[in-house]
C-alpha cells in the first residue's frame, strides 16, 4: 500500500504539473523587426498618471452637493481634452493592469505560477523603448503611480468618505504636477497627458475579478495630438452613465484594449492611417515569427498552418492597405488594418495552443489508466470473483511486455524528432506503464465483466446513471453552490427508496429534517457580505441549549456520572458562553472604533488553544466523544464567525450524528450483524483487522456520501467559493493588526473545522460498519480522479485572476483530496481515540 501511495503521489504530481505546460505557457513572441510610423509624432513627451484602484463612477459622478470630487479632471473633460471609459481586461490586479498600459499586451498567463508578481519572460514596453523615462510610485511597477486610493478602498470600501476624499487629494496633486511640468518645458505645447487607472474595485473593497466596477476605469487625455472636447446632442451607449454623471453633452469615446484608438488623435487622416498600418504590421510580424517557430519543430507532413491567414492573403491585405493610403482612402485603409490585426491575433492564439490537444490526449490516457488501475485494486481485494475458476496466477505474456516497450520507444523517438521539451516525454510516456499494469490484470477484468453480465441490464444502467449524476452534481457544486442544495434534497428523499423508512421512521425523519436544514445554507449569500452578530449569538444559544439536553440525557442514562466528566462538560459550555461574550464585545468595540480589547484577545487565544485538548479528556464512548469535539470546535468557530455561518457546523454535526445511526441501520438490513448499539460503541486506538468485511455496493455510496459532505463543508457557506468572500472581520477577535500569515492560518482553521467534524463522524461510521480505511481511500481516489478529469478540461488560461486561479484551485482540490483525507483521517483518529487523564490510572479503551 505504501508503494502504491508513493506512485500515486508521483502520478498526481505529473498530472498537476501538466496544466502549466498545456494551459500556462507564455504567449509572448521575441525576434520581430521593430516597426515605426514614418511621420513625425505630434508630441515630444508623454506624461502618464495611473491612479491605483480608482473606479470610473466615483471619479466622474458628482457628490451630494452637485460638485465634482475631481474639479481639475472635470475641467479637462469640458474644455481641454477627450474622455471615456477604458474597458480593462481581467485579471484586475495592479501589475497586470500596468503591463497592459505600458507594454501593450494582456498579462502573460504563465505568470500565474508566480502569483502575477514576476515576469516569466522579458518583454518590451514604453519604458525600455523610450529615450528617457522618469517614473515614480510602486517599486515593482515603476510608473507614475498615484498612491493611496487602492489602500483606502481595501480598508474603508469605495463608498467610504476616506476613499472619496482621497480622489480630491489626487486631483489636486495632479493639477500641481501638470503646472510644474508645463512651466518647466516653457509651455511649448508638445506634452501629451493621460490619466487612467489600472483597475477598479468592488463595493466590498476587493478586485481581481471581472465585475464592471473592477473593469471599468476612467480614461482622460489632453495636450499635444489629442482632440479637444466635442459637444454633441445625443450619444448611444448601453449604460446610463452619461446621465448619472451629467456628461451627456461631451462626447464619450471608450477604449477597448489592443487596438490603437485613432478617434482620440487630433492629427491628419494620413497620420491615423499610417499609425494603424504600423500597428497591424507589428502584430503580423509576431504572427510570422510564431508560425516559423512552430513549423521548425514539427514534422513537415504533420504541420497544419492557420488557414484563415495564408501567406498570399497576408501579402494581399498589406499591398491593398498601402494602396488605399496612396489613394488617400484612409478610412478603407484603417478598416483593412483592423481586419488584419483581428486575423493575426487569432493566428497567434492558434499557434500558441498548437500542442494543446496532443498533450491533453496523453494526460487523459494517463488519467483513465490510473483510475482503471485503482478500480481493479478495489475489485481484486474485496470481491470474490473467481469462485470455481482456476486460481492460478498467470504470468503476463511476453507479447504484452514487448508491445509496451515498443510503444514507449516509438513515442520517445517521435518526441526526439520534434525537439520537444523534457516534460513532454513524461506526459507521453507515463500512460504506457500505467496501462501495462492495467492489462496485466486481464483475468480480473474478464471475471468482473462476467459478473456484470449476470446483473440485470436495467439495474446496471440505473446504478451507472445514478453514479454519473452524483459525480456531475459534485463537479457543478464547485461552480454553483445551489447544486449542493439539490444533492441534499436528493439525500432527504433517499430513505423513501430504501427499507430505511419502514424499519426506522424516527431515524429517517431526523435524516430528512437535518438534510433539508443543511440544504438551506448553499442558497444563502457568500459569508462576509452581510455580517450579522445576532445570528452568531443565536448559534451560541442553540449550542448551549443542545448541551443542556445532552447533559440531562447522560445523567439519566448513566448510573453514576463521574465528577470530572461533569466538570469537563460544564467547562466546555462555559467556553461557548465566553466565545459569545467576546464576539459581541469585540463587535461593539470595533463599531465604536475603540479597537480590540486586550482581555478579549487573550480569552480568544486561550479558547483556541484549549479547543483541541479538551475533547481528549472526555470519555471515548462514541456519542460523548463526538459531542465533546463539537462543543470545543464550536467555541472557536463562533469567535471566527460574522454571520449565519456560525449555525453551519451545528446543523452539519447534527446530520453527522444521524448519519452514524443510519449507516448502522442500513448494514443491519443487509443481514450483517452489528455487535453493539451505537450508544455503547467506544473508540479504540487498536482496530481488529479481522472485523473488516468484503465490500458491497452500499460502501460505494458511503464513500460518495463522504466526498459529498466534504465538498459541502468546503462550499456550504461560500467561505472559499470566492476570493471576494475572504473577510478580515472573521479574525478580529484574535488580532486587528494586518498579518497575512496569521490571518491566513486562522481562516484556514475556520475552513477546516467543518472538515474535522465530518471526518470524526466518518471515523464512527467506519467503526460501526467495519469498513476498511484502505478500501475507503481507494474508492475516494477513484471518485476524485473522475472529478479531476472534469476539471482538467475546465482549467482556464483567460479571464480574471479569480477565474484562472479558481479553475486551478478546483483541479488541485480534487487531485489532492485523497492526500487531505489521509491527514484529516489522522487528525480525526487522534481526536476520537486518544484519551488524556489529569490524574489516576488510565482506563481501558477496549469495548
Amino acid at each position: 500500500m505504501l508503494l502504491f501511495f508513493i506512485l500515486g503521489l508521483f502520478v498526481h504530481f505529473v498530472f498537476f504539473g501538466s496544466i502549466f505546460d498545456i494551459y500556462f505557457t507564455s504567449p509572448l513572441v521575441h525576434g520581430m523587426t521593430p516597426q515605426f510610423t514614418p511621420l513625425p509624432p505630434p508630441a515630444k513627451r508623454l506624461v502618464l498618471f495611473v491612479a491605483d484602484g480608482l473606479r470610473a463612477d466615483t471619479l466622474y459622478e458628482l457628490d451630494e452637493n452637485g460638485n465634482s470630487r475631481a474639479p481639475f479632471i472635470r475641467n479637462i473633460i469640458m474644455h481641454e481634452g477627450s474622455w471615456g471609459l477604458s474597458h480593462t481586461r481581467v485579471p484586475t490586479e495592479s501589475r497586470p493592469g500596468h503591463v497592459a498600459l505600458i507594454a501593450g499586451f494582456y498579462e502573460d498567463v504563465s505568470a500565474v505560477a508566480k502569483g502575477w508578481k514576476e515576469n516569466p519572460v522579458e518583454f518590451d514596453s514604453l519604458i525600455n523603448e523610450s529615450k528617457y523615462t522618469w517614473s515614480w510610485g510602486s517599486p515593482d511597477i515603476l510608473t507614475m503611480f498615484a498612491k493611496g486610493i487602492d489602500t483606502n478602498g481595501h480598508a474603508h470600501r469605495p463608498s467610504s468618505r476616506e476613499y472619496k476624499d482621497n480622489i480630491k487629494l489626487v486631483d489636486a496633486g495632479m493639477k500641481e504636477m501638470v503646472s510644474v511640468l508645463e512651466h518647466f518645458y516653457g509651455n511649448d505645447g508638445k506634452t501629451a497627458f493621460i490619466f487612467t487607472s489600472d483597475h477598479g474595485m468592488t463595493d466590498w473593497g476587493s478586485h481581481g475579478a471581472g465585475h464592471p466596477s473592477e473593469t471599468l476605469t476612467p480614461f482622460v487625455t489632453w495636450g499635444a495630438g489629442i482632440k479637444y472636447p466635442q459637444k454633441v446632442s445625443a450619444q448611444k451607449f448601453d449604460d446610463a452613465f452619461l446621465k448619472e454623471w451629467r456628461l451627456e453633452s461631451w462626447k464619450r469615446q471608450d477604449i477597448h484594449q489592443g487596438i490603437l484608438p485613432v478617434d482620440y488623435l487630433n492629427n491628419t487622416d494620413l497620420f491615423k492611417a499610417e499609425s494603424m498600418f504600423t500597428n497591424a504590421i507589428q502584430i503580423l510580424e509576431q504572427f510570422k515569427v510564431k508560425m516559423t517557430q512552430k513549423k521548425e519543430v514539427t514534422l513537415p507532413f504533420l504541420f497544419i498552418p492557420f488557414k484563415l491567414l495564408p501567406e498570399s492573403k497576408q501579402l494581399n491585405i498589406v499591398r491593398k492597405a498601402r494602396s488605399y493610403i496612396k489613394q488617400r482612402k484612409y478610412d478603407e485603409a484603417v478598416s483593412l488594418c483592423k481586419e488584419l490585426i483581428h486575423l493575426a491575433l487569432k493566428g497567434l492564439s492558434y499557434y500558441h495552443t498548437y500542442d494543446r490537444f496532443f498533450l491533453a490526449i496523453n494526460v487523459v490516457l494517463g488519467f483513465l489508466g490510473w483510475t482503471s488501475y485503482a478500480s481493479l485494486l478495489i475489485i481484486k481485494s474485496h470481491f470474490n470473483l473467481t469462485r470455481g475458476v482456476n486460481k492460478e496466477v498467470k504470468k503476463p505474456s511476453h507479447l504484452l511486455s514487448c508491445s509496451c516497450i515498443a510503444i514507449g520507444v516509438f513515442v520517445a523517438f517521435f518526441l526526439l524528432l520534434q525537439d520537444c521539451p523534457w516534460t513532454y516525454y513524461i506526459y507521453c510516456l507515463l500512460p504506457v506503464p500505467i496501462w501495462y499494469a492495467v492489462l496485466r490484470e486481464f483475468q480480473v477484468i474478464q471475471d468482473f465483466v462476467t459478473l456484470l453480465l449476470t446483473v440485470p441490464p436495467s439495474y446496471f444502467v440505473g446504478y451507472l446513471l445514478v453514479f454519473i449524476l452524483g459525480i456531475e452534481i459534485l463537479v457543478l457544486s464547485f461552480f454553483y453552490r445551489y447544486m449542493l442544495t439539490a444533492g441534499l434534497l436528493a439525500f432527504a428523499g433517499w430513505p423513501f427508496i430504501t427499507q430505511l423508512w419502514t424499519r426506522a421512521k424516527s431515524i429517517s425523519l431526523s435524516w430528512i429534517f437535518f438534510s433539508l436544514l443543511l440544504a438551506a445554507f448553499p442558497l444563502m449569500p457568500v459569508v462576509g457580505r452581510k455580517p450579522d452578530i445576532f445570528l452568531v449569538m443565536g448559534a451560541g444559544l442553540l449550542v448551549l441549549l443542545l448541551s443542556l439536553c445532552v447533559l440531562t440525557s447522560l445523567i439519566k442514562r448513566k448510573d453514576s456520572f463521574i465528577n470530572e466528566e461533569l466538570l469537563l462538560h460544564l467547562f466546555q459550555m462555559l467556553s461557548v458562553v465566553l466565545s459569545m461574550c467576546v464576539t459581541y464585545s469585540t463587535h461593539s468595540s470595533l463599531r465604536k472604533k475603540q479597537g480590540l480589547p486586550l482581555l478579549n484577545q487573550i480569552i480568544s487565544w486561550l479558547i483556541l488553544a484549549f479547543s483541541l485538548v479538551l475533547p481528549l479528556l472526555s470519555p471515548t464512548s462514541l456519542f460523548e466523544r463526538l459531542f465533546s469535539i463539537l462543543l470545543s470546535l464550536m467555541s472557536t468557530y463562533i469567535l471566527l464567525s460574522t454571520g449565519y455561518e456560525a449555525l453551519f457546523p451545528l446543523v452539519l454535526s447534527c446530520l453527522m450524528f444521524v448519519w452514524i445511526q443510519v449507516e448502522q441501520e442500513t448494514l443491519q438490513q443487509r443481514g450483517i450483524s452489528c455487535k453493539q448499539k451505537v450508544t455503547s460503541v467506544r473508540f479504540t486506538c487498536s482496530t481488529d483487522i479481522t472485523q473488516f468485511r468484503q465490500l458491497y455496493l452500499d460502501d460505494v455510496r458511503r464513500a460518495f456520501f463522504l466526498v459529498f459532505f466534504l465538498v459541502t463543508a468546503f462550499f456550504g457557506t461560500g467561505n472559499i467559493a470566492s476570493v471576494n468572500s475572504f473577510d478580515l472581520a472573521s479574525v478580529y477577535c484574535f488580532l486587528t493588526v494586518f498579518s497575512p500569515f496569521m490571518m491566513g492560518a486562522l481562516m484556514m482553521w475556520k475552513i477546516l473545522i467543518p472538515f474535522v467534524l465530518v471526518m470524526c463522524a466518518f471515523e464512527a461510521v467506519q467503526l460501526t460498519t467495519q469498513l476498511s480505511s484502505k478500501s475507503l481511500f481507494l474508492m475516494v481516489l477513484v471518485i476524485s480522479d473522475i472529478m479531476a478529469l472534469h476539471f482538467f478540461f475546465l482549467v482556464k488560461d483567460y479571464g480574471s485572476w479569480l477565474d484562472i486561479g479558481t479553475s486551478i484551485s478546483h483541479y488541485v482540490i480534487v487531485m489532492s483530496m485523497t492526500i487531505v483525507l489521509v491527514f484529516l483521517n489522522g487528525l480525526a483518529h487522534l481526536l476520537t481515540t486518544k484519551k488524556l487523564r489529569l490524574y489516576g490510572k488510565p482506563k481501558s479503551h477496549l469495548i
